[in-house]
């Protein structure tokens, strides 16, 4: 499936952003946001409603965790994907309960990563492929 719309990659960390951007684009022809922080993604969610969020799990002030939260308050039905390097089970047991369709971790190679990521996407989109699109 090709992706198309809105998707918003959250990292505090610029190069983060832009290696997992580089990632999404690989996915098709989507229209990417970016945002530093918790309160900026939320933010942007709200003003801008992506398709798509991939959440870095680890960020200063608000972290993904609660970010995720605020996002499904927001949009119960908002699709996100956590990033990490972290492999604590509890960590991530708490982001699917919250509502995270899967995670991804940002320290495996990259072609492992692409690939994960596009089997994530066709997954979470081929049920209903408008919903991969901007309305």
């Amino acid at each position: 499936m090709i992706l198309k719309g809105k998707v918003l990659v959250v990292d505090d960390e610029v190069h983060i952003r832009k290696f997992v951007t580089q990632l999404v684009l690989s996915l098709g022809e989507p229209t990417i946001l970016e945002a530093g922080n918790g309160n900026e993604a939320v933010a942007i969610y709200e003003r801008e409603r992506p398709v798509l969020v991939l959440l870095d799990v680890n960020m200063p002030r608000v972290d993904g965790i609660e970010t995720l939260r605020k996002l499904k308050l927001l949009d119960p039905d908002c699709t996100v994907i956590m990033l990490t390097s972290l492999v604590n089970r509890q960590t991530v047991e708490a982001c699917l309960h919250l509502g995270a369709v899967a995670y991804l971790r940002k320290d495996n190679p990259p072609e492992d990563m692409e690939s994960r990521l596009r089997k994530i996407v066709d997954d979470c989109f081929e049920k209903d492929p408008k919903e991969a699109s901007p309305p």
